[in-house]
């Protein structure tokens, strides 16, 4: 998939100022998928084994997982699709349909726990607040 249909398509847009996170499974992090990543990212990679290491399965530290999977796919099943077009639809609506200003208040809810976490010196944070 990162061969064929990934890297293929970044090549249609400038990925000198992206950063590709991933999460640490394992098919995610052997030496093949980090060194192609690597080669397409550089410095601009945060995963297990890349420069930038994230901790693995970290929801409250990962706007994916806290947030933007979970609004997804909220969208993508409230209709119950039957087929696999249905549900390939549904979920392109869904991401066509995040605006800007979401992911902005996603991004300003992220930093804001980065710095709670720095602040905690990384004990836990049962009193963590979700914004939107």
């Amino acid at each position: 998939m990162i061969t064929n249909f990934f890297i293929p398509e970044l090549n249609n847009h400038d990925v000198q100022e992206l950063w590709f996170q991933q999460v640490g499974a394992t098919c995610h992090t052997a030496r093949a998928t980090i060194d192609l990543l690597k080669d397409t990212f550089g410095d601009r990679l945060i995963s297990r084994f890349g420069p930038v290491n994230w901790p693995p399965r970290s929801c409250d530290l990962t706007p994916l997982d806290y947030f933007l999977w979970g609004y997804v796919k909220s969208l993508v099943y409230v209709d119950k699709p039957q087929t696999l077009d249905h549900l390939e639809d549904n979920i392109r609506r869904a991401i066509a349909d995040i605006r800007p200003q979401m992911l902005e208040k996603i991004i300003e809810n992220w930093t804001s726990r980065l710095d709670y976490i720095q602040a905690c010196r990384g004990s836990p944070m049962p009193e963590i607040i979700f914004k939107m």
